[in-house]
């Protein structure tokens, strides 16, 4: 047996202190509120300058770990972040986990922005926006697909014009998520219309409130839809909003979609205060000697919580590998398409726990004395999943030809 050095002890002890610290702050701080799965969307802390707190505990919660910079503890300490390691990071989540803290912050700007942000922005636009993010108080949204730029999106025609001392962006953006509730967005535009289309492309942030922006909500089949169509006239953006180097863009753009397509994947797993299957069906259909009486519902659930766990262990390598320097790249692809499919059967698995009472659209579910319409919309609404952030088929050929490197037809 070969015994660790003295670094490796030392740092041992360290972290083992940093978890009891952790710990007790967590037991201390978090409410007991926030210490319960979030029951949608509706319930999450999304935080900007229009969000208004579902309870006290919610804003607490917030403003607590906010002060801690534990919104996005790996962030350096000077853009709001903790400064934490990844060993410690880890830890943190660890502990949240065990006490079931939910997130404190659900944001487009810690998952997909910040990290471009790191990456690419200049000093200025990190400490204009970083902390922000941090704390909650802007709440971003993303302007890339178009109406005939989706899958292709390096063929959008949203433009800006260099008019001196600021651009002049028109077009029109397309299923932007919380388009109406955003209050800045971070956009692709072109910038070069002789260029090849990859080439001309730049990376623009401006507020939402500016002068000749307007959205319009796209409702969809489940009744409910945070989408939204986005409209460009004549809007002014300062040039010192402009993100790296002009028609560079599509490389920022590139980066920022390996964050959000690992994000769309992360809904694949039932961490995040997420209560797993087995416990839902527990409570809702009962047990019969300590198990569910259908023994291929509780095969399907098993199988499920145990491909999610296996799932989680490959995002935690792969973003540890990112970390390192190895960068994600096209296993992001990987990220999504598994866990987008994961959670379609996640969804579907939770219509077959309740069987036909999940059909139940509108009024109270007499079975669970719940608000009735929420699963069948749930469900309707992850079908969307393996469309958006870059559809199944387009995230299989890159998988194929970027992460196999099998042979093209």
């Amino acid at each position: 047996m070969v015994e660790g050095t003295a670094g490796d002890r030392a740092e041992e002890s360290s972290l083992e202190a940093f978890r009891a610290e952790t710990r007790a702050w967590l037991e201390a701080n978090c409410p007991p509120e926030m210490r319960q799965p979030a029951a949608g969307d509706d319930d999450m802390c999304w935080g900007g300058r229009r969000w208004v707190f579902r309870s006290e505990a919610q804003k607490v919660w917030l403003e607590r770990m906010a002060a801690r910079g534990w919104t996005v503890p790996e962030w350096p300490r000077e853009y709001g972040g903790g400064g934490l390691s990844k060993a410690e990071a880890k830890i943190l989540q660890a502990e949240m986990a065990r006490l079931g803290c939910r997130s404190p912050l659900s944001s487009f700007g810690i998952w997909m922005l910040g990290p471009a942000l790191l990456k690419y922005g200049n000093e200025a636009q990190k400490r204009e926006h970083l902390p922000r993010i941090a704390r909650g108080e802007i709440r971003w949204c993303q302007g890339y697909s178009e109406p005939g730029a989706g899958s292709d999106l390096a063929g959008l025609k949203t433009r800006a014009e260099d008019m001196g001392d600021h651009y002049l962006v028109n077009g029109q953006k397309i299923w932007t998520s919380y388009a109406d509730q955003a209050d800045w967005i971070f956009c692709l535009v072109r910038t070069d219309a002789q260029a090849p289309k990859h080439l001309g492309i730049s990376f623009l942030l401006f507020d939402m409130a500016s002068p000749g922006v307007s959205t319009s909500p796209i409702k969809l089949i489940s009744g409910y839809s945070p989408f939204c169509q986005t409209f460009f006239d004549n809007v002014k953006v300062p040039k010192e909003n402009l993100v790296g180097t002009l028609n560079k863009g599509w490389d920022i753009a590139k980066y920022l979609l390996t964050h959000e397509r690992e994000m769309i994947g992360g809904m694949g797993f039932s961490g995040d205060g997420r209560e797993a299957l087995s416990q839902i069906a527990a409570r809702e259909i009962g047990l019969e000697n300590g198990a569910l009486a259908d023994s291929g519902l509780r095969t399907d659930i098993v199988r499920h919580e145990i491909d999610a766990w296996a799932f989680a262990l490959t995002m935690e390598r792969v973003l540890d590998e990112a970390k390192a320097g190895q960068g994600t790249g096209a296993l992001s692809s990987m990220l999504k398409y598994y866990g987008t499919e994961l959670n379609k059967r996640r969804n579907e698995l939770l219509m077959s726990v309740l069987g036909s009472d999940s059909l139940i659209w509108e009024g109270d579910n007499p079975r669970t004395g719940g608000k009735a319409g929420e699963r069948p919309k749930a469900w309707l609404r992850s079908r969307a999943n393996s469309i958006e952030g870059g559809t199944s088929e387009v995230q299989l050929n890159i998988i194929a030809k970027r992460v196999l490197q099998l042979p093209g037809a």
